[in-house]
């Protein structure tokens, strides 16, 4: 038995997010995905990602682990599963690892991007990438409210309902803010998320930015423990799992 680590990019553009799960409609990037191994290796193979991402959001940097007999080797793997997936999902790397690894559970870190389109009007090419803000938004403000965030938290208030989670918290390391003309990329590098985390914090600094709130009530929702003070869940297309660590 051999255990392999594969990296994808993939547009979640036409898929029901990352998940094969009871009641899903429409396909879902795993779903494909499996399907490649099985025409490749003629093995029922079952692989986990480190991220289960939602319908519509989009991957630049997904892994995923699993264990198999083929004996492909390890450096054709790419280009083996490129050959059978749709082209809106590519393998990028292949690394063989041990039986203990898991692309969910040995993560140490996860980086989200969220863009923002914030031009007076949508970007053609980039609409199925960026969430379009027309009003202008104030940077600094969202970049002063986005720092309460770092540290080990409960994060409780930015958690949507529908995924039981032994623990709401979480350790945010690292975020960071990148204007390119019209669009604003928000990174986000944390230990773990929760379900919607990333869009509703997102959704809450935008208010922020459109003068809504103040970059202090950040701090204050965070502290509340309350979905009902946060801001709306941003739309799922702005985002991207970017890279996870090991």
């Amino acid at each position: 038995m051999r255990y392999l680590k594969i990296t994808l990019a993939y547009e979640g553009t036409a898929y029901a997010g990352w998940q094969v799960q009871p009641g899903t409609h429409g396909p879902t990037i795993q779903g494909k995905v499996e399907e490649a191994l099985a025409s490749l290796t003629g093995e029922r193979i079952r692989v986990v990602a480190a991220g289960r991402t939602d319908a519509g959001v989009h991957a630049r940097g997904q892994v995923i682990s699993f264990a198999t007999h083929s004996r492909i080797p390890v450096d054709r793997w790419p280009w083996a599963l490129n050959s059978v997936l749709p082209e809106d999902i590519i393998a990028l790397e292949a690394v063989e690892v041990g039986p203990d690894f898991h692309a969910r559970f040995s993560a140490k870190s996860k980086t989200y991007r969220y863009t923002i389109d914030n031009g007076i009007f949508p970007d053609v090419f980039q609409r199925r990438f960026a969430w379009h803000v027309r009003h202008p938004l104030d940077l600094q403000a969202m970049e002063r409210a986005a720092l309460y965030l770092k540290g080990r938290h409960d994060f409780r208030s930015f958690a949507a309902a529908g995924r039981p989670v032994k623990s709401f918290e979480r350790e945010i390391k690292d975020v960071c803010w990148l204007k390119e003309g019209p669009f604003i990329h928000f990174d986000i590098t944390a230990d773990g998320f929760l379900y919607h985390m990333v869009r509703i914090i997102v959704g809450t600094l935008v208010e922020i930015g459109l003068g809504r709130r103040q970059p202090e009530d950040m701090g204050i929702i965070l502290a509340s423990r309350k979905r009902s003070l946060a801001g709306p869940t941003a739309p799922a297309h702005g985002l991207c799992l970017m890279r996870v660590d090991y």
